[in-house]
C-alpha cells in the first residue's frame, strides 16, 4: 500500500510564495503520472497541475505562470511551487497519481491571506 505525505503548506499574504513537497512510502514518482490536486472550502477537489513520468507538465489555467510542478528523483519527492499567491489559492493541497486511485493522504494547508 502507497502511502503519500504533503507538507510545506502555511499561512502567507497574498503574493507570497511557498513550496510543497509530497513524497511516498515507495519509489513510484518515476514511473507514473502525478498531480498536485486541491479543495477549497465548499468546492469539489481540482487537479491544479500534473507531471507525467517523462516530465511534460500541464496546468490548470488559474496557476498558469505562478505555480510550477517539478519531480525529484533523488529525494523521491513531487513538489509545487508556488508563487504570487492568491486568496483564491487558499485550500487543502494534496498530491495524488493521475487518475488518483491512491489513497489519498492527509493533505497540506493553504491560507493566502493579509
Amino acid at each position: 500500500q502507497v502511502q503519500l505525505v504533503e507538507s510545506g503548506g502555511g499561512l502567507v499574504q497574498p503574493g507570497g510564495s511557498l513550496r510543497l513537497s509530497c513524497a511516498s512510502s515507495r519509489s513510484i514518482f518515476s514511473f507514473i503520472d502525478m498531480a498536485w490536486y486541491r479543495q477549497a472550502p465548499g468546492k469539489q477537489r481540482e487537479l491544479v497541475a500534473s507531471i507525467t513520468k517523462v516530465g511534460n507538465t500541464n496546468y490548470v489555467d488559474s496557476v498558469k505562470g505562478r505555480f510550477t510542478i517539478s519531480r525529484d528523483n533523488v529525494k523521491n519527492t513531487i513538489d509545487l511551487q508556488m508563487n504570487s499567491l492568491k486568496p483564491e489559492d487558499t485550500a487543502v493541497y494534496y498530491c495524488n497519481r493521475v487518475p488518483a486511485v491512491i489513497t489519498w493522504g492527509q493533505g497540506t494547508q493553504v491560507t493566502v491571506s493579509s
